[in-house]
């Protein structure tokens, strides 16, 4: 493709590394750009320089956050005693957005996976066994994917904590969730807290 000119290509390839964006659609957001207002096309490159330096993690759940620590952890009002332990932080939305949650998170930050090479340690598992012990957790809720990563996830914190006295419980595989949560509609997601099951009888079934 001809672009005639050397930044609109790069601006071009730059908005196509993102998942889902061919370069078609890029250089149709890029002419889009161009037609705007000089100061308010600005606002989008100010927004992601503001995003990369500004944005951090939560150091309790690493979710999101503008501070150190994110407004759901901070949120007297969430029940301390009980986690949904998330993949992603997407998931973490998904759940929010079924308004039918009031406990607190834990983002892992991904699946075990040994075909990608990723091992629990490159995971936030041992951070939530400590916060299991120190934070008078009383169950966990295991809202990972369907996927065979998940299921190996789920098994590993499992064996990490099915003896420290907390409910293991996950959601309700009957209730068609699809392989990621955030691909579930509100609804359906809704009912699969709601439905969750004990973890142990997943594994009666396998």
């Amino acid at each position: 493709m001809d672009f005639g000119s050397k930044y609109l290509e790069k601006a071009v390839e730059a908005l196509a590394m993102l998942p889902g964006v061919g370069k078609k659609t890029a250089l149709r957001f890029v002419l889009e750009l161009l037609r705007w207002d000089k100061s308010q096309a600005e606002q989008v490159p100010n927004a992601i320089q503001q995003l990369l330096n500004e944005i951090k993690y939560c150091q309790t759940c690493y979710n999101l956050s503008d501070s150190n620590i994110c407004t759901i952890c901070s949120n007297s009002n969430r029940d301390n005693s009980t986690l949904c332990v998330v993949a992603d932080i997407r998931d973490v939305m998904a759940v929010e957005a079924t308004q039918q949650f009031k406990g607190k998170y834990h983002v892992l930050g991904g699946l075990i996976s040994p075909m990608d090479g990723i091992s629990p340690k490159d995971l936030n598992i041992s951070e939530l066994i400590e916060r299991v012990d120190k934070q008078g957790v009383k169950e966990v809720i295991l809202a990972l994917s369907g996927s065979s990563e998940g299921d190996t996830t789920n098994y590993f914190i499992y064996q990490k904590l099915h003896d420290k006295g907390v409910k293991l419980s996950t959601l309700a595989r009957g209730v068609a969730i699809g392989d990621e949560l955030e691909y579930a509609d509100e609804l359906t997601l809704a009912r699969s807290i709601q439905n969750r099951l004990p973890y142990e009888e997943t594994l009666k079934r396998n």
